[in-house]
Parts: structure tokens; C-alpha cells; sequence
């Protein structure tokens, strides 16, 4: 086996997809742990939107980065690193996607280069962020996330590639191999879908507001009881 080149020289952060393609063909580990770095919210976001499961998430991304790591060499700079390398987690996410279509005996119903079927809020995390503000955030993540799982695999990753990752449709298009109008359409009825879905989740919200049942309810009442002479 042929042992990677452990060079421990501090790299630029703006080293340039060119340059940092170049070091890691020659194998340089510091230069692919950069690259890694640099890559890793977006890939990882990408194959979470075609696989809907953090851990098989993960495992593509990092069985992409192998292959990537082996193939770097057929990087011509024609496109940018990180649609490259988001081709390649395409790739890995397709075939896990087969191999459980088969182990499952179904066909997928949502394929990457299929015909068309039928706005993740940013939140900047406050400096004086509070634990109660944490964890409002965290819930209205898990509500987000959970919508997105359940839009068809080709608007959902769509949308995070242009909403999440704020890829231009020239940019999106490129990674998924879709024509431009493709992903336009797609990502004007992800987040047509998204709304919607959202705003029925409000709606069956809004009938539990201020809840008043149980616990309260008994104190109450216990506390008047109480009180009366």
C-alpha cells in the first residue's frame, strides 16, 4: 500500500481549487484535510437531502471523499471543486440509494434525472443567545428538517442546494447534472411545498396554543378550593 505523504507545512486557507486539487493527487494529507474543511457543510447537507438519514449521510460523504481522494486526478478545472466533489457525492448517494432499492425489492420512486413530479429561515445565532432561545431554535430546526425529509428526493435537494447553500441555478444545475429551467421549476415548487406544509403545521399548532389542561388546570381549581371559607 502506498503511504500518504504526511507534510505538516501550514497551507493558505484561500489556497485556490487548482492548487489544492494538485497537492492532494500528490498526496499530500494536509492539503486534503483543507479541502475536507472547506467542503464539508455543503457535501454533507447534500447527501443528507437525498438520503434523509444523518449517519448514511455521513458514510457517503465520506466514501465520496475517498473516491475523490483517488480519482483527483480527472479534476481539469472545468467546473469548480465543489461541484466536482458534489458530483461525486451525488454519485455515492445513487448508488446507496440502488443497493437499498434492491435489498428492499422496490424501485425508488424519486430518481435524480427524472422527469419533474408534480425557504430554510436563517438563523444567526445570537451572541447572548439564551438556553430558552437555544432551544426554540433547535425544535424549529428539527420541524424544518422534518419537512424537508418529506418532499419528493429531487425538490428537496434542490432546495437545500439553492436555499441552504444559496447556489446560483447555474452552479445547482451543474452539481445534479439538471437543465437550469429543471431546477428553477423544482425549487419554485420545493418551496411552494415547503410553505404549505408548513402552514398546516401552524394550523394544528394554533389549537394547542396556551394550553390549559392537566397539571394547571388542577392547581387551579385546587387553589380556589382552598381559598373558599
Amino acid at each position: 500500500m502506498t503511504r500518504m505523504n504526511l507534510k505538516t507545512e501550514a497551507l493558505p486557507q484561500e489556497l485556490d481549487d487548482i492548487s489544492l486539487a494538485a497537492r492532494v493527487q500528490a498526496r499530500d494529507v494536509g492539503a486534503f484535510e483543507l479541502l475536507m474543511r472547506r467542503y464539508n457543510q455543503r457535501l454533507y447537507r447534500l447527501a443528507r437531502s437525498m438520503l434523509r438519514n444523518p449517519a448514511d449521510a455521513e458514510e457517503a460523504v465520506q466514501d465520496a471523499y475517498l473516491a475523490a481522494y483517488q480519482s483527483m486526478g480527472a479534476f481539469r478545472g472545468e467546473a469548480s471543486l465543489s461541484t466536482w466533489l458534489s458530483r461525486v457525492v451525488v454519485n455515492q448517494c445513487l448508488a446507496r440509494m440502488r443497493r437499498q432499492a434492491r435489498r428492499d425489492n422496490i424501485v425508488p420512486m424519486v430518481s435524480m434525472g427524472g422527469p419533474d413530479e408534480q425557504e430554510a429561515t436563517h438563523m444567526p445565532a445570537d451572541e447572548k443567545d439564551t438556553p430558552d432561545r437555544a432551544l426554540v431554535r433547535a425544535e424549529l430546526r428539527a420541524v424544518l428538517e422534518r419537512k424537508l425529509d418529506e418532499l419528493p428526493e429531487s425538490f428537496r435537494t434542490v432546495f437545500v442546494l439553492r436555499s441552504v447553500e444559496e447556489l446560483s441555478v447555474e452552479e445547482t444545475a451543474q452539481t445534479l447534472n439538471l437543465p437550469e429551467a429543471t431546477v428553477r421549476s423544482r425549487h419554485f415548487r420545493a418551496r411552494s411545498m415547503l410553505r404549505e406544509s408548513l402552514a398546516q403545521e401552524i394550523d394544528v399548532a394554533e389549537r394547542d396554543i396556551f394550553a390549559f389542561a392537566g397539571e394547571r388546570c388542577d392547581r387551579i381549581v385546587a387553589n380556589v378550593l382552598r381559598r373558599l371559607p
